[in-house]
């Protein structure tokens, strides 16, 4: 079986070299050459709306998944008559817009934020007052990493974030003093068998995941997390892997954004689980029963960003497992990632915050 992959970064490159174990075949799509996934498969490159390029994608595949959210809609006009598209489109439709994810948790009955639609500086002095300050105004679509955002904290800060980002329609959303961060990732197959790894909490820095530990321990937590994804994914019959991110505030979930693929938050399954989010994914998607999602130990995976520190620095440390995209370097971009996984919680944690120091004073 061949695999269809819209996008070609490092998430495609982690697919295809999860998938190759498996005897599966890959062939991405992607509008530039060099990419993370066309250094292990093969990759058509061009526009992602290229009639020809689409067709020949579709008909040397059996299905066609995507390894980013921003997939133009075009694209899946074309496939979509002619192969099998997983996940379904109406759930990445929904994770490219940030008001229709809105709408869809209050649909479903999930807890998330306050936040209102704004079209207009009207709208946004509208939505300040009905929510108030601080708060975050974001462009609806695009948006990642931090990127299409601007907090407001005062009055003042009203029409300096309209003219950021007035030119695009936004979502105006209340600011929550969260506790901190998880994400939950799930994976539903074909025959709607079901299954979802341990909780990840997460360390952000400027809008970009720096740090996940798994498992991490809060039962009810999980128990909420796992009774939400499995909502969304019945929703839309959903097949592959999906994560949702949450707020932890007074105890409780904040649903924050969806993302309908492989995340950044579950790197650590791929040394960290008895399989990983790539290969369950890859299950999913091709019909095949799916694989334990069960802790191996305490994982800890950290992002490497901006610059790739010295590898025989890195590989000095034992037990670490490196993973390097690629990429050319270049402020705030995702080069690579690194993993440890331990015995035990504490030790993971203590490994996790030198590591971390470290790379923060570029001591590797």
């Amino acid at each position: 079986m061949t695999i269809g992959v819209l996008g070609a970064g490092q998430l495609g490159r982690m697919l295809a070299l999860a998938g190759y174990p498996l005897g599966l075949d890959f062939l991405f799509l992607d509008a530039q050459p060099g990419t993370p996934a066309n250094q292990v498969a093969p990759q058509l490159t061009g526009s992602f709306t290229d009639p020809s390029l689409l067709a020949d994608l579709a008909g040397r595949c059996q299905v066609v998944t995507f390894d980013w959210e921003n997939v133009p809609a075009a694209a899946l006009d074309v496939l979509e008559a002619k192969v099998a598209i997983a996940p379904p489109r109406a759930a990445l439709a929904t994770a490219q817009d940030r008001l229709l994810e809105k709408q869809l948790f209050a649909r479903l009955g999930i807890a998330t934020n306050a936040s209102q639609p704004v079209d207009s500086l009207a709208d946004l002095n509208r939505a300040v007052a009905t929510i108030g300050l601080p708060g975050v105004l974001k462009t609806r679509r695009l948006g990642y990493d931090g990127k299409g955002q601007c907090v407001l904290r005062r009055s003042g800060d009203v029409n300096k974030a309209w003219a950021e980002l007035g030119n695009a329609p936004l979502l105006y959303e209340q600011l929550v003093p969260f506790d901190y961060e998880v994400s939950a990732i799930g994976v539903r197959g074909r025959d709607g068998e079901f299954a979802m790894y341990p909780l990840n909490r997460n360390l952000h820095e400027g809008g970009i995941l720096r740090l996940t530990r798994a498992p991490w321990k809060a039962p009810r937590l999980e128990a909420a997390a796992r009774r939400t994804i499995r909502r969304v994914m019945e929703h839309f019959s959903y097949v592959g892997v999906l994560a949702i991110e949450f707020f932890v505030h007074r105890g409780r979930l904040l649903a924050n954004e969806m993302a309908p693929r492989v995340h950044n938050s579950g790197h650590w399954t791929i040394e960290g689980a008895v399989t990983s989010q790539f290969e369950n994914h890859l299950r999913a998607i091709a019909g095949l029963p799916l694989g334990s999602t069960a802790a191996r130990g305490h994982s800890a995976m950290l992002n490497l960003i901006g610059t790739m520190p010295e590898r025989h620095k890195l590989l000095d440390e034992p037990g670490l497992h490196l993973h390097d995209y690629g990429k050319t370097a270049r402020p705030g971009r995702k080069l690579g990632h690194m993993t440890i996984v331990e015995s035990t919680s504490i030790k993971a944690a203590a490994r996790a915050q030198r590591l971390l120091r470290r790379l923060q004073s570029r001591k590797i």
